[in-house]
């Protein structure tokens, strides 16, 4: 899990972060005129897909003993539905 998480939520905040400093320098030399709002986009956009990086990662994870494969796909459903069920509220008792 911690691989995944780390993967899939590193390299989207890197690029993130990345975006800010490749505009700054494409702007300073002139290169091109790079509009705010367009690198606010692009970094915002990196960093909501590191967000869904971190849920993939988690909802991935094999909480059995043996260890699940290398992109984990398997276990998002089995999460899921146990995600859900942790949400059902408990019946009346009497």
């Amino acid at each position: 899990m911690a691989r995944r998480v780390a993967i899939a939520t590193g390299i989207p905040t890197v690029m993130g972060m990345a975006s800010f400093i490749v505009s700054y320098l494409v702007v300073s030399r002139g290169l091109m005129d790079i509009p705010p709002a367009a690198t606010l986009v692009t970094s915002g956009g990196f960093f909501l897909l590191g967000l869904l990086g971190l849920s993939y990662g988690v909802l991935s994870a094999s909480w059995e003993n043996e260890p699940g494969t290398l992109l984990g796909l398997e276990q998002v459903s089995v999460n899921v539905s146990r995600l859900r069920s942790s949400f059902k509220r408990p019946p009346a008792s009497s």
